[in-house]
């Protein structure tokens, strides 16, 4: 008896044909991901004017590309038989309840800080959004902590404000910067 003979064996073929190559809908993924990456960025409006040596579609372009190709040279290794390595586990303990706490606490501090950033501007608010989220995730250093998230807000603002030209709101301290 040959096995197209057998109900069913031809179903059974492809479906494990199918969970064999199942790294396939990632490359199906990356493919739709770059061209619709490609699409966007071709189809962008730019004027003459704002053009320079390297203009606003660049980096989307290569995006896009390197997406396309990332998707077919994946496709190849997985038609000739490549497999992803087996997730050997994750550090986490599924038998512990989530941590809420934390959860809401980040909630709390990630809320608090879009609702500063108007009134407040993103110096202080950024700062209160560092130090929270580091408080959250359990840092109990109060002597470098606030520091550190000064620190770190303003220079994300001067870059951002200064060498990006990406205006964030200053609040209070806008004269200052």
């Amino acid at each position: 008896m040959t096995t197209s003979a057998v109900p069913g064996t031809e179903t059974a073929k492809r479906s494990s044909w199918v969970q064999e190559h199942s790294e396939l809908g990632v490359c199906v993924l990356l493919l739709a991901l770059g061209v619709l990456v490609l699409t966007d960025a071709l189809t962008m409006d730019v004027e003459i004017t704002q053009r320079g040596p390297v203009g606003p579609k660049t980096v989307p372009v290569v995006v896009g590309v390197g997406l396309l190709v990332i998707a077919a040279l994946l496709a190849l290794d997985v038609l000739r038989g490549g497999r992803g390595q087996a997730e050997s586990g994750e550090d986490v303990d599924l038998s512990e309840p989530a941590d809420w706490r934390t959860v809401l606490l980040l909630a709390g501090v990630f809320l608090g800080a879009a609702v500063l950033i108007e009134p407040a501007g993103f110096p202080v608010a950024g700062a209160l959004l560092f130090w929270g989220a580091a408080f959250a995730l359990g840092s109990r250093r109060i002597d470098r902590d606030p520091l550190i998230a000064a620190v770190l807000s303003l220079v994300t603002y001067a870059v951002f404000n200064n060498l990006l030209g990406v205006p964030l709101p200053g609040g209070p301290l806008m004269g200052v910067l």
